[in-house]
């Protein structure tokens, strides 16, 4: 079960963290559908991988792009579990917005 915390503790820079089953996001965030839906493929990927394989995986690949000489956006953004959820969240972005093109509703 996914649980929201709008308005609870989110690291500078961020709109939302995803910890677990628990998305926090920021207030004036809180109705963007894609942050939500890239959101909620982390949560996915916690459940699949366990605390101790996502933590491994996502801090171990931003320790690694960081030692390669990137900044903190450069690394962020080349973390193969951020990849992954971005990806997805733009690909339901578009099926969204084709079924809405097609007179279905998204929700």
């Amino acid at each position: 079960m996914t649980r929201v915390w709008v308005g609870g503790p989110v690291p500078p820079g961020a709109d939302a963290i995803t910890l677990g089953s628990l998305i926090i996001v920021r207030r004036a965030a809180a109705g963007d559908d894609h942050l939500m839906r890239h959101e909620a493929v982390h949560v996915e990927q916690w459940r699949v991988l366990g605390l101790f394989g996502f933590l491994r995986r996502y801090l171990g690949a931003y320790l690694l792009w960081r030692l390669r000489g990137y900044g903190h956006k450069g690394a962020y953004r080349r973390i193969p579990l951020e990849v992954e959820a971005e990806w997805r969240a733009v690909r339901s972005d578009r099926s969204a917005r084709a079924t809405v093109a097609a007179g279905g509703t998204t929700g």
